[in-house]
């Protein structure tokens, strides 16, 4: 899959702000309020402290320079007491990034699992649009976002802050050594922006490289049993150097930029350490300055220029955190009202008393070639239908189709909602949680007592089950905890608390016995649950009312 590329633009810039203001008015929006406000005055600390510490410094080395010992005493107790201080608020200024980092991360990246499970859009994205790693964007590139973007923020008002406070104290030193720090930090800024740019696009493809080794690596952690006994590891392997391959390539190319790079900027901070004192040395010299003006114009020069060097002192984490805006942007535009809707001639209709498909042609979104065509049935409540298709793709469109995950075709389904239909898929699903969540409907909030829910795993003979679970109420691994069969009777038992009016079974004999699916089958039609069931030419038509056969070409017709 190939990723989804989004450019920085001004309406990507214009979505971000928007962020920030719903953030500012979400139910954290106060919290983060106060920790912003408590962030600016502590900067305000820190240069104010910074300033102070400047002329301290200057009047300690002016002591030595005269000789004076109670002066020295008396301003290294000072300098010492500044420290402790800046220290304290220095502590307390990234104690309060970090909060205020954390309940942004908390409060975006709920907005965007909510997004990603409404509506079935994590299927649409799996289904229908090339955007790639969406959980790595969601729980990675989220968490990179808040913390980056608080830093930025925070440093960009540093450095105003800074510019403000030290450029006073530069211009009283020397009128020049400002001047000179303007200069030398605009001709920085635009050499890094020259040298660096290659790595915004490096960047982003190397989040998405990263992101496609390791879901390769997790692929073989949870299908180790099958990869060992179908020995795919020669495969597997080949799959995974081929990727680790890939993302080296990649991350070669970024540490060749970033050594042309590091030419640069590497120079560039060694010669601050040097200008102040080819500017301010000559006055001392002369007679004009005191020895002390020459560490203080060291100090104010490495903060003023500091302020001024942000793209060059940030230039990596910049093309880093472009990345990540541009990819967050895609997950949002992919996810949200920016997505082009799916089109889809497949009417679904509401109906409460029966399933029926109308005129239901379906087809391969690949070829188009027609896997059903014009189906025309009606299964009121109380009859019991068997479709048999010699074409698997037949089956499988009309399964999922018949629960609204099919685009192309036309026609009309007829359905009773969610709660009243159920789909057992042939592979049972079982998701993390406890055997009671497992066989409860989601919506059930302890409403099913113990003795009810034991009964039900009793009469489908899962007591074995129960006992290596541990009880109702523990967290297991049940794809490895379980046979297939029994995960099959497992969501059975969900289906038979819940009581739905309607089934509808895809190939339920490929996990269970024949003897089995006759006392299941028995179960539903005891409850009055009606079934529809994809099923094998060898299934027993005796527990259906009637056989829907789909041939090869999608006509289709009816046996009694």
């Amino acid at each position: 899959m190939i990723a989804l590329r989004t450019t920085i633009s001004r309406a990507t810039w214009k979505r971000f702000l928007d962020m920030l203001v719903m953030l500012g008015r979400s139910e954290v929006g106060g919290k983060a309020k106060l920790l912003f406000a408590l962030l600016i005055l502590l900067l305000f600390g820190i240069n104010g402290l910074n300033v102070l510490n400047s002329y301290v410094g200057r009047d300690f080395m002016t002591a030595i320079e005269n000789k004076n010992m109670s002066g020295f005493m008396h301003f290294a107790l000072i300098y010492v007491g500044v420290f402790a201080l800046s220290t304290l608020v220095a502590v307390y200024f990234r104690y309060s990034e970090e909060r205020l980092g954390l309940v942004w991360r908390n409060w975006l990246t709920a907005r965007a699992v909510e997004r990603y499970l409404d509506d079935r859009t994590y299927f649409r994205l799996h289904d229908t649009v090339d955007l790639a790693n969406p959980d790595q964007r969601i729980s990675e590139d989220i968490r990179y976002l808040t913390a980056t973007t608080l830093s930025f923020v925070l440093l960009l008002l540093n450095a105003t802050f800074t510019v403000i406070a030290f450029s006073g104290v530069m211009w009283s030193i020397s009128p020049l050594l400002f001047v000179v720090a303007v200069s030398y930090a605009a001709l920085g800024s635009f050499m890094t922006v020259l040298l660096g740019k290659p790595l915004i696009r490096l960047n982003y493809d190397q989040l998405d490289k990263e992101a496609n080794f390791r879901s390769r690596l997790i692929h073989v952690r949870e299908n180790a049993d099958s990869i060992a006994l179908l020995r795919r590891e020669a495969r597997l392997k080949f799959q995974l150097l081929e990727r680790l391959a890939d993302l080296t390539a990649n991350y070669q190319r970024i540490i060749l930029v970033n050594r042309n790079l590091g030419f640069f900027t590497t120079g560039y901070n060694y010669m601050i350490q040097i200008i102040p004192a080819l500017v301010v040395a000559p006055l001392f010299i002369k007679g004009d300055a005191q020895f002390g003006v020459i560490a203080q114009s060291a100090i104010a020069f490495a903060h003023l220029l500091g302020a001024f060097s942000l793209i060059v002192t940030q230039f990596q984490s910049i093309s880093a955190y472009t990345a990540v805006i541009a990819r967050l942007a895609g997950l949002r535009e992919a996810m949200g009202d920016d997505a082009t809707p799916r089109t889809s001639n497949i009417e679904i209709r509401n109906d409460g008393d029966r399933v029926a498909f109308d005129a239901l042609t379906l087809r391969s979104p690949r070829s188009g070639r027609d896997l059903v065509t014009a189906l025309s049935v009606s299964v009121p409540r109380g009859k019991r239908l068997l479709i048999i298709a010699p074409n698997e793709s037949a089956k499988t469109a009309l399964f999922r189709a018949t629960a609204g995950l099919w685009d192309a075709g036309e026609g009309r389904i007829l359905r009773p909602n969610d709660r009243a239909l159920m789909f057992l898929p042939e592979r049972p699903y079982l998701p993390p949680g406890t055997l009671r969540q497992l066989v409860t409907p989601s919506d059930a909030n302890g409403s099913f007592t113990d003795e009810r829910i034991l009964a039900n795993l009793r009469a489908l003979k899962l007591e074995p089950a129960l006992v290596r679970a541990g009880g109702l109420d523990v967290e297991r691994n049940w794809n490895e905890l379980l046979s297939l069969g029994e995960q099959q009777l497992l969501a059975f038992a969900r289906v038979i608390l819940a009581e739905p009016a309607f089934v509808m079974l895809d190939h339920p004999t490929r996990a269970l016995s024949e003897c089995q699916i006759d006392e299941l089958l028995g179960m539903l039609r005891e409850r009055g649950m009606t079934y529809i069931t994809l099923g094998d030419e060898d299934d027993d038509p005796g527990a259906y009312d009637e056989v829907l056969l789909v041939d090869q070409d999608g006509t289709w017709s009816g046996q009694t």
